[in-house]
């Protein structure tokens, strides 16, 4: 019963792995190429690659490490490149004020 137990939450953490390899994939590939340039990452081809890959390791071949690199690979997607290439694209703040706007205005610090 405890095996049973431990296999339904292994079955969740790869198929979570595979939801977020399958956004980062989808997301790296509605950005434009030029922006990764000007980001200076990697290309958009090389993260099409890798990404996709790691999305067929976890559809199909049953290896943790292998499907750990794979997860690796996505993570550095969201949190370096993925930022990168928002700013670059003007993303971030679309309404045009500071990084220290609130929903209400400017916060002044209690001034």
């Amino acid at each position: 019963m405890l095996l049973e137990g431990f296999n339904s939450i292994l079955g969740l953490i790869y198929t979570a792995m595979l939801v977020l390899a399958v956004v980062a994939l989808i997301m790296a590939a509605v950005v434009r190429e030029d922006a990764y340039r000007a980001a200076g990452k990697q290309t958009k081809p090389f993260w099409l690659i890798i990404l996709g890959i790691t999305v067929v390791v976890n559809l199909w071949v049953p290896m943790l490490f292998i499907q750990l690199a794979g997860l690796v690979a996505t993570i550095v997607y969201f949190v370096d490149v993925r930022p990168a290439l928002k700013a670059v694209m003007g993303g971030g703040n679309r309404r045009g004020g500071s990084s220290s706007d609130g929903p209400y205005g400017p916060y002044n610090g209690g001034r």
